[in-house]
């Protein structure tokens, strides 16, 4: 019984330090739920830049200009980067790097359902930074501020390089939609096809999602998912219109009297079903993520084998 009390005393300071707005840190004493929900939240969002690197890398050879290539081979090279940043992060947690792959490549782990999607045309990698990344930085400008320190200064330069990749993706989708007739068609195609993944991403309506009291509660997110996915349509909304593409939403409508457009309801049984696996390239991709880490096996054990001998001679000399 003391010690319940001594646990429920705790979970009241800490909160009380979040309510003041302090910085949580590792070695900071800290609820085990807020643990496992970062744990939780930092593994899936390393897992999704990830595995986000498949359907882009896929379109790195085929890329229309020496330009292009370039530009692609840097964004891809960046969400390699943005893995790494985060899985250290959850590493900070208490949990290592080889029990997150294994429960990513078991299944157990999820990461964003946008990615089980496949890129058909070069106008799909346009649409994935100028609506993917575009609801990604939507997502994520809020996270600098999250309560937990090694996770919001990982997304300072994380942030920073996405808004990079949506004005890359966005330059893509405007070039075709200035282009040729059939560059504009390839141009529409795309947006109708990641326009409703895209606002998928957000995740749950706010009564539906388990986990955002919580994360409200603990500063871990600063906004809800039904207004973060607002803020994206009042956003993208004018940017397509700009370029003189059609969203496919006949609902579509601006509302004045909540300063935002009202628009059509999610289709949650298809987000449930790529969410559970079922997707059009969910086992594609997990058996790609799962052969390039069985590839690189012998570098991670040559690489630890190095700094084995490079230890010892250091502590003989």
């Amino acid at each position: 019984m003391e010690n319940t009390l001594n646990i429920a005393e705790m979970e009241e300071k800490f909160q009380a330090r979040i309510d003041r707005g302090e910085i949580i840190e590792p070695k900071d004493w800290m609820p085990e739920n807020y643990r496992k929900h970062l744990i939780r939240q930092i593994s899936q969002h390393a897992h999704s830049e990830v595995v986000g690197m498949l359907p882009e890398g896929n379109w790195i050879t085929r890329a229309p200009s020496l330009r292009a290539k370039m530009v692609l081979l840097a964004k891809v090279q960046d969400e390699g980067g943005h893995g790494l940043y985060l899985y250290t992060a959850a590493e900070t947690m208490g949990i290592d790097r080889d029990t997150m792959l294994e429960q990513l490549h078991t299944g157990k782990a999820k990461y964003s359902s946008i990615f089980n999607y496949p890129t058909l045309t070069w106008a799909d990698i346009g649409a994935i930074g100028w609506l993917v990344d575009g609801a990604a930085i939507m997502n994520q400008v809020m996270l600098q501020r999250t309560s937990y320190g090694p996770y919001a200064r990982a997304m300072v330069r994380i942030c920073k390089e996405e808004s990079f990749h949506q004005r890359q993706g966005y330059e893509i989708i405007c070039k075709l939609a200035n282009g040729t007739p059939e560059q504009r068609a390839m141009a529409q195609d795309a947006l109708n096809r990641w326009w409703w993944p895209s606002l998928m991403m957000f995740g749950p309506n706010d009564e539906n999602s388990p986990n955002s009291a919580n994360a409200i509660k603990w500063k871990i997110k600063r906004e809800s998912n039904d207004q973060l996915r607002q803020r994206f349509v009042n956003q993208t909304v004018p940017q397509a219109e700009y370029l003189g593409l059609k969203i496919p939403d006949e609902k579509l409508k601006w509302n004045p009297e909540k300063n935002g457009y009202d628009f059509g309801e999610i289709d949650w049984a298809e987000f449930n079903r790529v969410i559970s696996g079922n997707g059009p390239c969910n086992k594609e991709r997990l058996a790609a993520r799962i052969a390039a880490h069985e590839n690189g096996r012998w570098v991670r054990e040559a690489a630890a084998a190095h700094a084995a001998k490079k230890k010892e001679t250091l502590f003989a000399a």
